[in-house]
């Protein structure tokens, strides 16, 4: 078990995310579902909350009511190896969302999730900052990122 899980709260829609969320992430899996008895909360038997895996990164999700919701405020990373796989997860998590810049976007869930090349760090850590300022100038134009342009964007 992993120290530090998080926890996405959703109105009423935990189970439906989940479940998007597992069609779009390879190796992900439900490890338990827990269901409310008869309460103010929720109708017996509907989803409470819900834990899962995430290629390997465990998350929750609470069916909590609309008390709070959902904020870009926190947004997780997919770091990506290849050009495709940047562009599978824009996507998939776009669909019925909203895009954004520099490769973030919220998905239809409210979720926000920046979609990223693995070589990006490498090319902004670069010991050479006028290399560093092209990548950092060529990213700030991009919605999705494309890794050729950021990649001559550096070799200019």
């Amino acid at each position: 078990m992993q120290k530090i899980t998080p926890f996405l709260w959703f109105n009423d829609k935990a189970e439906e995310a989940v479940d998007f969320y597992l069609s779009v992430f390879k190796n992900s899996k439900v490890t338990r579902v827990n269901r409310y008895a008869d309460t103010e909360h929720g109708k017996k038997g509907s989803v409470m909350s819900i834990s899962f895996v995430l290629d390997g990164q465990e998350f929750a999700a609470l069916n909590g009511g609309p008390y709070y919701t959902i904020t870009p405020g926190i947004s997780f990373v997919i770091n990506c190896a290849s050009q495709e796989e940047i562009d599978y997860y824009w996507e998939k998590l776009s669909e019925g969302g909203k895009i954004q810049q520099c490769g973030w976007l919220t998905d239809k869930y409210g979720v926000t999730w920046q979609v990223v090349p693995t070589v990006l760090l490498e090319l902004l850590n670069s010991n050479d900052t006028v290399r560093t300022q092209r990548v950092t100038e060529a990213m700030l134009k991009m919605i999705k990122l494309d890794i050729s342009v950021l990649e001559q964007a550096y070799n200019q």
